[in-house]
């Protein structure tokens, strides 16, 4: 901004003597001066000597004003990013919060499945054609008014010569006539010319119409037949709907599942969770098995805190520590597991459901070698009956966890494998190891229709190479009528070893609880460490129940596999078969 010059100004005194003054303005300082003098090359040398002074004032002002407006902008940019990084404060603490809180979130949920809420019943969302709006009818044109021989242009006022005159007159009238006749038949034609137009243009109006209406006809057509098959398949959904509500209240073990999956599908959780489960219903047991995929430990988010650092310009991330995050994972899984179990349960509005047996799984990269290692980390089965009973809103979740008998390692975050209760009977994954003790057992064998001494050598075989990494040792005491087989295991480890007695039933039902209270007998009577019970079938709630806080495992026909697996070798147990082959 410069200095304004103003115009010299001359004035004279009453002697005539001039003198002379000029203005000049400088918006920026808001200054202003008259300088006056009376010689127009001083006044004007002063006033730019002042405007060079206020220009160069007006410089470091404005330098000063830059460096203001530069140090308020750094403000204000540091302002934005000191409540940038509060907000991602705010946010990383929320999420940690979440993860604190997954149990109780789920506290005020309804889990139960509102079947109606399945079908869609929004209405057909296409809208229907517009009304059709059809062209106006073209009217007739505005004819001219029709000449009348009574008109004054066809009457010509006769003076005194045609009065006097009669052949004037004659011509006179005469030519008015033939003015008539062709102002009539001009008339006549533009009647006749205009008519044929408005014909056509109603001919034309016509088949405007009748197209119109055939295509609109045509659209409202095809727009009822959309909205006709949306209603059918919304329809054939909600027959769907109530089909499977019908199944599954019927206690149909397929519709039981699918019923469960869809009350584990409609939990909400953070993202990096993967809510991948498998699922598999027991109707003898009343027991549903479920594989449930939790997330690895570096899936879990760990920032705590971000701040702007001023000096540095740039972001800084604050973590919590590597104790804190194992805790936090830890956590979560005991959570996760008791969730899972409160929301299948709380949403069993038939009573299908005596107990759930939850198994956790996690996938993470094993860092020995690398690859991406899947594993239960943890297992629990509970009772409905034991389990409703529970406070959830006030319990510690790892305490509760281990009070309902769940089994998993110290330290969750170690990712250290357990062998689960119970396990998914899925057809392709009966195949497990076998061992070679007769020249017919392979891989395609059925362990629960074997012969007894094949089962029993089978048996010991499997425990004595389970035992043999610390030199234990296995003998065979006797076979027993009903199929089992007894044995005893020399476990020499100081810590975990001892006396194990094994028992195996070779079955094909469902062992009672009263092969469950033999072998407890049989641990005090022996004096035994620890009993192991095997069977190719599974085990009723009574059994898992009376086996909870003993020395006993309760071994499954799908644990027995794993062991098989476990050890290198392969074969298959089909229940169903089995029963075939001892009733033919």
């Amino acid at each position: 901004m410069m200095t304004r010059f103003g115009r010299i100004e001359t004035e004279y005194s009453v002697r005539g003597i001039p003198s002379y003054s000029l203005e000049i303005w400088h918006d920026g300082l808001k200054k202003h001066r008259v300088i006056k003098g009376d010689c127009e090359f001083i006044i004007d040398s002063k006033a730019r000597m002042q405007a060079e002074e206020w220009d160069q004032r007006w410089e470091v002002v404005s330098e000063r004003e830059r460096h203001k407006a530069d140090r308020a902008a750094c403000k204000r940019m540091t302002e934005e990013s000191k409540a940038l990084a509060l907000k991602q404060t705010q946010a990383a603490q929320a999420e940690l919060n979440a993860l604190s809180t997954i149990l109780k979130g789920t506290l005020e949920v309804n889990d139960a499945i509102d079947w109606e809420s399945l079908k869609n019943k929004a209405p057909f969302p296409e809208k229907g054609p517009a009304p059709l709006k059809l062209p106006l009818e073209p009217k007739m044109a505005v004819l001219p008014r029709e000449p009348q021989i009574e008109d004054q242009r066809y009457n010509p006022k006769l003076g005194l010569l045609e009065w006097l005159i009669p052949s004037r007159k004659v011509r006179l009238l005469a030519a008015a006539e033939a003015v008539f006749a062709a102002d009539k038949l001009a008339w006549e034609e533009h009647c006749v010319v205009a008519e044929k137009a408005h014909q056509a243009a109603l001919e034309n109006h016509a088949k405007t119409v009748d197209k119109a209406k055939k295509i609109h006809a045509g659209e409202v057509a095809a727009w009822e037949i959309r909205r006709d098959e949306y209603r059918r398949e919304r329809a054939a959904e909600h027959t769907q709907v109530d089909a499977k509500r019908m199944a599954y209240e019927a206690l149909e073990p397929e519709a039981i599942v699918e019923y469960c999956d869809l009350v584990l599908s409609s939990s909400k959780y953070p993202e990096y969770f993967p809510q991948e489960f498998d699922l598999d219903y027991d109707p003898a047991s009343k027991t549903l098995i479920l594989d449930y995929q939790l997330p690895a430990p570096e899936a879990l988010p760990r920032l705590k805190a971000v701040k702007y650092v001023v000096s540095r310009d740039e972001f800084e991330e604050n973590t919590i520590t590597e104790a804190q995050a194992s805790k936090l994972y830890d956590d979560v899984l005991y959570q996760v597991s008791l969730r899972t179990l409160h929301e299948l349960f709380e949403a069993d509005v038939i009573d299908a459901l005596e107990a759930v047996n939850f198994n956790g799984i996690v996938t993470a990269v094993d860092r020995s070698t690398g690859k991406a290692v899947t594993s239960c980390v943890l297992s629990i089965r509970a009772s409905k009956a034991e389990f409703t009973q529970i406070n959830l809103d006030q319990v510690d979740p790892k305490a509760c966890f281990k009070s309902l008998k769940g089994v998993g390692s110290s330290k969750l975050h170690g990712l250290a494998p357990v062998a689960p209760i119970m396990q998914l009977r899925k057809e392709d994954a009966r195949f497990v190891s076998s061992y070679d003790v007769a020249s017919t057992l392979d891989e395609s064998f059925n362990l629960a229709a074997m012969g007894w001494e094949d089962f029993e050598h089978l048996i010991r075989e499997l425990f004595e190479q389970e035992f043999s990494v610390n030199g234990g040792e296995v003998k065979v005491t006797q076979a027993s009528r009903d199929g089992g087989v007894d044995a005893v295991a020399f476990d020499p480890d100081p810590i975990r070893g001892g006396k194990i007695v094994i028992q195996a039933k070779r079955y094909t039902n469902t062992v009672g609880v009263s092969a469950v209270r033999d072998l407890y007998g049989t641990v005090l009577n022996e004096g035994a460490t620890k009993g192991i019970l095997v069977t190719t079938s599974d085990y009723g709630p009574d059994s898992y129940a009376f086996a909870a806080g003993k020395p006993l495992v309760l071994l499954s026909g799908a644990n027995l596999l794993h062991m098989l697996q476990k050890h290198g070798h392969k074969a298959r147990i089909d229940l169903r078969e089995a029963k075939q082959m001892a009733s033919t």
